[in-house]
């Protein structure tokens, strides 16, 4: 029972009561909300650091041909950055990009190098000759 009773009291909630209206001497119900007391738990507020952090990687897989890398810095809400990576066309894309409260995110996309597309060499048709038709029936082969 006093788990009930603490459980009630720490949850807000509507309950409906039965009220007696007198209507012409018969008496109906009639909910009523009533709201239970709101208790609020403290909340452990953990100090924010300055975000400021500087990182960069590269990859360069000769088997593959996977060729990437990346730098970025932060320091505060100011994020700039670039990134750059060999398409499968042999260009290379790089990005450039900034992010901050007043201009919003930004980046700016460059390519160089010249695209290279294989030759696509067509195939020889193969001409297939007709099978033979061969007609069955009840008595035999023909």
């Amino acid at each position: 029972m006093r788990t009930l009773l603490l459980l009630l009291a720490c949850t807000s909630a509507v309950i409906a009561v039965p009220q007696y209206l007198s209507h012409g001497g018969l008496y109906a119900h009639a909910p009523v909300a009533v709201s239970a007391p709101v208790i609020h738990a403290p909340i452990a507020v953990e100090p924010v650091s300055y975000p400021k952090y500087a990182f960069n990687y590269g990859v360069k897989d000769p088997h593959t041909g996977d060729i990437k890398s990346q730098q970025e810095e932060r320091d505060g809400d100011v994020v700039k950055g670039s990134y750059s990576l060999v398409e499968p066309d042999g260009s290379t894309r790089t990005v450039d990009y900034s992010a901050d409260d007043h201009n919003g995110f930004n980046a700016v996309v460059h390519k160089t190098g010249h695209a290279v597309h294989p030759v696509a060499v067509a195939a020889p048709i193969a001409h297939y000759a007709p099978a033979p038709a061969i007609s069955i029936s009840p008595y035999g082969l023909h």
